[in-house]
């Protein structure tokens, strides 16, 4: 890991976890189950990370802004920013426009649960256990979901043109 705050919560969490879950287990297996959910841990994380940057990434590009403007919601308002470049010029605004629209349609018809799940988990970034409660199921149902999710918005953009 290369931020150290990252790092720390990640330790943090696993012996969180370990005393949550195995307080009741021989002394000599401890570190043993310590390291092994440190390493899933790290793995969640930068899994987590990878899909965030994936949606981040394209909405980004959709929008043309700042990955310091993050209190923006690129679904509900795009925003014409005054600029040189190219990806302010109307055709590419309208361009931006539609594609936005597309997305948001796509998300729109998404089955209840799915949409549930895919908004939690990937635009609010709660994390599976965090979702599962907030929706009501187990973390199986929410990984079920956002795969789902995830193919069924993959399968609709891609008919409509629009690749990441």
């Amino acid at each position: 890991m290369r931020d150290e705050e990252v790092a720390l919560d990640i330790v943090q969490d696993a012996m969180l976890k370990l005393t949550e879950k195995y307080s009741g287990k021989p002394i000599e297996e401890l570190p043993m189950l310590f390291t092994r959910i440190a390493q899933n841990a790290m793995r969640d994380y930068f899994r987590r990370k990878k899909v965030r940057s994936t949606w981040t990434t394209l909405f980004s590009s959709l929008t043309g802004r700042d990955s310091d403007e993050e209190d923006r919601d690129p679904l509900e308002t795009l925003e014409v920013e005054s600029s040189n470049s190219v990806g302010d010029t109307p055709p590419a605004q309208l361009e931006q426009k539609q594609v936005l629209g597309a997305i948001e349609a796509a998300v729109k018809k998404l089955p209840t649960r799915q949409r549930e799940a895919f908004l939690l988990r990937y635009w609010e970034e709660f994390n599976v256990a965090e979702t599962a409660a907030a929706m009501g199921c187990s973390e199986g149902s929410v990984k079920t979901h956002c795969s789902r999710a995830v193919q069924a918005l993959a399968v609709t953009l891609k008919a409509k043109g629009i690749t990441l």
